[in-house]
């Protein structure tokens, strides 16, 4: 630990669990930009995918010295569960709402009742079948979860089910690439070591908001197109 991130958190009394979420949040956001702008993953925009991240990492709190998909996807079965409920019920809600013909807020609220007592079953169930994990969530994460459903119902009024359910999918797993790297214990080692290296996002940001080539997906796209004209 340097010792400013030192000083903060022995003299300040900072936790230093914030901090770190601090140094890391700004990697989070650079990464879901990379994923955006090089490969062509859209998801639901950059702060979705990175809140979703950190709620994550706040469910799990994990570290792991390599990466390990197994035990990442171990350690994260309950917060993928509630994100893949919150998704259903949200999808769910619109299809029997819409018949209401209500406006888009009184119709988000009433999703975000069925959904908080939906979640609030899920614990009720996990803990009457012994799963602790469920039990011990804390609440914010959830609530953030719950959140996110306004973000699909929109895109599911907007652009249809299908294409709400591909970004939904998109942003599931640029989160869990953001949790890979928020669990990293060497990147975690060196952002407390050296946390004003974080500042390279910036430049980094810069480069690729000059991206002018073709995103990986569009490769794959139009592969006979580029076939063609080699």
């Amino acid at each position: 630990m340097s010792p400013w991130i030192n000083s903060i958190v022995v003299n300040l009394g900072i936790p230093d669990q914030t901090v770190l979420i601090l140094l890391m949040f700004p990697l989070v956001a650079t990464l879901v930009a990379f994923f955006r702008q090089v490969i062509g993953i859209k998801a639901f925009g950059i702060y979705t995918p990175s809140i979703i991240a950190l709620v994550f990492f706040m469910i799990s709190d994990a570290r792991y010295e390599s990466f390990n998909i197994g035990s990442m996807f171990y350690d994260l079965r309950y917060g993928i569960a509630i994100y893949i409920a919150v998704i259903a019920i949200g999808m769910g809600m619109r299809v029997i709402l819409k018949h209401f013909r209500l406006l888009y807020l009184p119709r988000v609220a009433i999703t975000m009742t069925f959904l908080s007592f939906t979640v609030l079953g899920i614990l009720i169930l996990g803990a009457y079948m012994q799963r602790t994990g469920f039990a011990t969530m804390y609440v914010f994460p959830l609530i953030v979860l719950v959140v996110i459903a306004e973000k699909f119902v929109a895109v599911q009024i907007e652009k249809g089910t299908k294409t709400a359910l591909f970004l939904a999918v998109e942003t599931l797993v640029v989160a869990l690439c953001g949790y890979a790297l928020l669990s990293s214990q060497t990147i975690q080692n060196f952002v407390f070591l050296h946390p004003f290296a974080v500042l390279l996002t910036i430049p980094a940001n810069i480069l690729l908001g000059r991206w002018t080539g073709l995103r990986v997906t569009e490769y794959i796209r139009f592969r006979d197109v580029l076939a063609h004209i080699k």
